[in-house]
């Protein structure tokens, strides 16, 4: 059974760029400048949170630590740990402000054209 080439961190940044960029495609140009950076961002920082979660996966979040050989070791938070929780915290307020600049469906448009007055209209 052939092995799926691993692809390289910069590719997968930039198949994350697309996938994410597909959901702002008829944004108007204004606002696309403002969402392109966002998505650069967003993408690097998925990316990068993939990684870190690998690395916690295989070597958790707490490691023994000792400042010399003559103290006892201790189990402190390993520094990706801290580093992966700030960054998934700036990463969802990345998401959260891309969201907002996604178009809304207007629920009282859809209300309005429901196809009753037509149906009515067409009774009378």
């Amino acid at each position: 059974m052939a092995r799926k080439k691993e692809l390289t961190k910069d590719e997968r940044i930039l198949r994350e760029e697309k996938r994410l960029r597909k959901s702002y495609k008829d944004l108007p140009k204004d606002k696309m400048q403002v969402v392109d950076g966002l998505i650069r961002r967003a993408a690097y920082m998925r990316v990068t949170l993939e990684d870190m979660e690998k690395d916690l996966d295989e070597n958790g979040f707490v490691e023994m630590f000792t400042q010399s050989e003559k103290t006892e070791p201790y189990e402190r938070e390993r520094p990706v740990a801290r580093l992966y929780n700030t960054m998934n915290k700036n990463y969802q307020s990345i998401i959260k402000q891309l969201s907002d600049l996604l178009p809304k469906d207007d629920p009282k448009n859809d209300d309005e054209n429901d196809g009753f007055e037509s149906f009515v209209s067409e009774r009378a």
